[in-house]
């Protein structure tokens, strides 16, 4: 983009009948409606645009009664902010009243509905992120967006720290931001006001910090903004554990398409405790905390292990922590330790048997009485099957089970 573009070409989701309808039932009597934010600013950037947001000037109570009147379904999904979802032609888009903030705490805003589109982007965060178009594509630029991406520029609206305070999720915004849509250096007076303003992170909720936190992980350039988030001490507020920048991009290199919850394994998962301190900082679900906890449990054994490390051994983990835990921990450890990937290795992990030969009514049927007795049995059983490297042999099996059997007794 050599020129600065004011106008979007309305293809793909923008051209959807269903947006072209609703703008059109929103822009009467008087009133405005424009398609504002990352549908506006993707287009332009040539990025694959996702949600189409709307803002009008038409209040919640209205868009609702005139979305119904034209067969469209609408939803207050935030109706005292101004917001409304509508669904258009199985559609569905965001239609927000345009809004000035009279008062914030820096987590939640105080807002009065208005009727001009200048304002509204006044209160919106960066400049790329507050253009407008309407139903021909054209760009209403109000706060300097358009040069921004020209430039490919991260910037606050106005005055970066009144930005921050209205709301401190932006300072890791700015960053994800950054890591998705700007070429060179993180700018300089955000930076700047970010470092002042940073201890605003510990009012922010569990919830909004994984949220952000997850999807930088997946950001284009994850791993210098990480860089630079480090040496500002944003993670020293935030995560609370020592990180590690180097193990991330090294993860990267071996398993590109890896997703965010693996990042942030590489990036701060040592040992299983490291995941208690995650998940009161970030409200892990039970799902998420007990895969990380398994991959700390994996790398803490992993870094146990005399190298070079024999496949048996990886086989005899894997059965106990199973396959992908063993496979996930084995490349972040290599990552971390600046070594290939051992192919050997991860063949090991990956066939490693899944289920144990043994059960409860091998036992039985040996007149093993029901108790706690027969739990260890297969538990001492399994041990030295694993010992012998997983034999299939049912002589074997047998031999195993019964001197299980005959030591407790």
């Amino acid at each position: 983009m050599s020129i600065i573009n004011r106008r979007i070409t309305m293809t793909g989701p923008l051209a959807d009948q269903g947006l072209h309808r609703l703008l059109a039932v929103l822009s009467s009597e008087g009133d405005q409606a424009l398609i504002v934010g990352g549908a506006v600013r993707n287009s332009l950037m040539g990025y694959p645009i996702g949600d189409v947001d709307i803002a009008t000037t038409v209040r919640p109570e209205k868009v609702i009664a005139r979305a119904g009147l034209a067969g469209m379904r609408a939803i207050p999904t935030g109706f005292a902010h101004g917001t409304v979802t509508v669904v258009a032609d199985a559609q569905s888009y965001e239609v927000t009243t345009l809004r000035e903030d009279i008062e914030t705490d820096g987590r939640h805003a105080t807002v009065i509905f208005g009727n001009d589109f200048k304002k509204d982007a006044a209160r919106r965060d960066f400049t790329m992120n507050a253009l407008y178009a309407d139903n021909s594509g054209f760009i209403h630029d109000y706060v300097g967006g358009l040069e921004d991406i020209l430039y490919r520029r991260v910037k606050f609206i106005g005055d970066a720290k009144t930005r921050i305070q209205e709301d401190y999720l932006r300072i890791l915004r700015f960053f994800r931001f950054s890591a998705d849509y700007s070429e060179g250096k993180l700018d300089p007076d955000g930076l700047a006001a970010i470092i002042e303003e940073k201890q605003g992170l510990e009012t922010l909720s569990a919830e909004r910090l994984k949220n952000e936190l997850l999807k930088l992980l997946l950001a284009r350039k994850t791993v210098p903004v990480l860089t630079s988030m480090t040496h500002i001490g944003i993670f020293d507020i935030i995560l609370q554990l020592p990180t590690n920048v180097d193990a991330v991009a090294g993860l990267l290199q071996r398993d590109p398409g890896a997703d965010a919850l693996l990042r942030l394994a590489a990036f701060c998962i040592h040992k299983p405790d490291d995941t208690l301190t995650l998940k009161s900082l970030l409200k892990l679900s039970n799902a998420e905390t007990d895969r990380l906890t398994n991959i700390g449990t994996a790398l803490m054994r992993l870094s146990a292990i005399p190298r070079p490390i024999n496949p048996s051994s990886i086989r005899k983990m894997a059965f106990r922590l199973g396959r992908r835990t063993l496979t996930e921990a084995l490349v972040i450890d290599a990552a971390r330790r600046n070594y290939k990937t051992d192919p050997l290795l991860l063949s090991a992990a990956g066939s490693a048997p899944t289920l144990s030969p043994f059960t409860g009514n091998m036992l039985l049927k040996r007149g093993v009485p029901q108790g706690r007795k027969i739990g260890e049995m297969i538990q001492r059983a399994e041990e030295s099957w694993m010992a012998a490297d997983f034999p299939s042999d049912a002589d074997q099996l047998n031999s195993f089970l019964n001197e299980a059997i005959k030591n407790l007794s």
